[in-house]
């Protein structure tokens, strides 16, 4: 039986979107026949990311609690049961076979619902320390996907496959692309080329660093390709006209980027790290200090331990951030370290083995 019918949930940021539209496209190719429906928060990026990608998505009324006490918080509990109430409807409606969550409240009614109805369940894990949400429906779901070692601190052990994260296919071919993707920019081969990534949205302090040190790049010979984010571009379009200096509000060939670059500043988010660890550069992590149970940290803090890649906080980027690129981008040494450390940490079959736990979880229905 192939006509399976398989619900994906999950949504909020990137983060948990493409990996949902990784792992659907895998298994659509695996059960041509099967039929999909992605159930996301309203107001999120998943409800234009989604049909961008061909699948249909069902929205729910939900949002995350918010750690300081807000009149958000207040319509959590009414936005809860709106939800749970919408995910008994789907569920009844769509009667799926299997269902899948990658991470963020958009997840947790439907899953919640779903387990509650005996329904096969599957989480994936982005991160090195997972939200709550995931934490809650763990202890109920048949497996859970991680990507990365020690989570049997929070998940029941025997549930755990560890998978790694689903990554765009195009990364797995950047060797020897080099020359290609820095014409593909326009950039000069005599020069370090760094590519700053602050997210879909964006990162602040980032873009305001990269400002300041304008400069300081010019000195080190370094040519930037600035991904600053859709928030941010109207204030930061003007730098563009600088020599050596491109600023994007988003990058549509992220193989050339990664391709072209010999040094990366980005934020820690879980899909970001699991990408960089198979592009195999130097990486300088800035994580967002904004962040539940600031998990970024933790997820840089995995690959630094190996010597994978350089931290630096927020809070410290004044004091320690020149010192510390100067010594990447003057060793060639240190950068060839840091790309093969970083390189060794990279899960490259992830969304065909999710695939496979999904298949096991459809074979026993």
């Amino acid at each position: 039986m192939s006509n399976y019918k398989i619900i994906l949930s999950g949504g909020g940021t990137g983060g948990h979107i493409y990996p949902a539209i990784s792992i659907a496209n895998e298994l659509k190719q695996r059960f041509p026949n099967a039929e999909f429906l992605f159930v996301g928060a309203k107001d999120k990026m998943e409800m234009e990311k989604v049909p961008q990608a061909g699948y249909d998505i069902e929205g729910l009324w939900i949002s995350g609690i918010q750690r300081k006490l807000t009149l958000k918080n207040l319509s959590f509990p009414f936005k809860l049961i709106a939800s749970l109430l919408r995910s008994q409807k789907i569920i009844k409606q769509f009667k799926p076979d299997v269902v899948i969550g990658t991470g963020g409240f958009a997840s947790g009614p439907l899953l919640q619902v779903a387990i509650s109805k005996g329904i096969p369940s599957l989480i994936q894990e982005q991160n090195s320390y997972p939200g709550i949400t995931n934490k809650i429906l763990s202890k109920k779901a048949n497996k859970i996907c991680v990507a990365y070692d020690g989570l049997e601190r929070f998940f029941p052990k025997e549930k755990i496959v560890k998978t790694g994260n689903p990554v765009r296919q195009d990364l797995l071919s950047l060797d020897n692309k080099s020359i290609e993707a820095k014409d593909f920019f326009g950039l000069k081969h005599n020069k370090i080329t760094l590519l700053v990534l602050g997210g879909s949205l964006g990162a602040k302090r980032i873009n305001e660093l990269i400002v300041k040190e304008l400069d300081f790049f010019q000195e080190q010979n370094v040519q930037i390709i600035w991904q600053c984010g859709k928030l941010y571009y109207q204030a930061y379009k003007i730098y563009d006209d600088i020599k050596d200096v491109q600023v994007h509000t988003f990058l549509n060939r992220m193989d050339m980027a990664y391709a072209a670059a010999d040094i990366i500043i980005s934020r820690a988010g879980a899909s970001s790290v699991s990408e960089l660890c198979i592009v195999g550069k130097p990486v300088i992590f800035i994580p967002s200090p904004n962040v539940a149970e600031d998990h970024q940290t933790k997820n840089a803090n995995a690959i630094v331990e190996k010597n994978g890649a350089v931290l630096i906080k927020e809070e410290d980027l004044d004091v320690d951030f020149e010192n510390k690129f100067s010594q990447i981008a003057n060793s060639k040494e240190k950068q060839d370290e840091l790309g093969r450390n970083i390189k060794e940490l990279a899960l490259i079959s992830a969304t065909k083995d999710i695939a496979d736990e999904v298949e096991k979880l459809l074979s026993v229905k």
